[in-house]
């Protein structure tokens, strides 16, 4: 039961992020009376019949900006994640070069000739 009841709260959480604009226009909706009244800057000029879209817009613009926001951090933790650090890869002691010596080449060639075998064409 209480799985049950952590998982729909997870998804709500989930779902809410994704709709954050149906959620602003829902609340506008049910309150538009007191937003007209109350939180309209144009309250003051009827005429222009605003009856609270401003303070809709405004909302609408400050969701748009913090999304823009939380893609940018998230694009900037992704490309963090991607890169080591520099200092990460040190070296502590030297490389050595070894130089091997040249290996004969004719010898391999002729101990290759009895294993190869050419396809015959008839």
């Amino acid at each position: 039961m209480l799985n049950r009841v952590v998982s729909i709260f997870l998804l709500v959480t989930l779902i809410s992020t994704n709709f954050s604009r149906f959620f602003i226009y829902a609340g506008f909706q049910v309150n538009k009376s007191y937003i007209a009244a109350q939180l309209c800057e144009n309250k003051a000029r009827p005429w222009m019949n605003c009856n609270g879209s401003c303070f809709l817009m405004k909302k609408l613009k400050a969701a748009e900006e913090k999304e823009k926001k939380q893609e940018q951090e998230a694009k900037r933790s992704h490309y963090q994640e991607a890169l080591a650090p520099a200092t990460a890869i040190t070296f502590t002691q030297p490389v050595q070069i070894i130089s091997y010596p040249l290996a004969a080449t004719p010898d391999v060639v002729s101990r290759s000739l009895p294993v190869f075998q050419p396809p015959k064409i008839a």
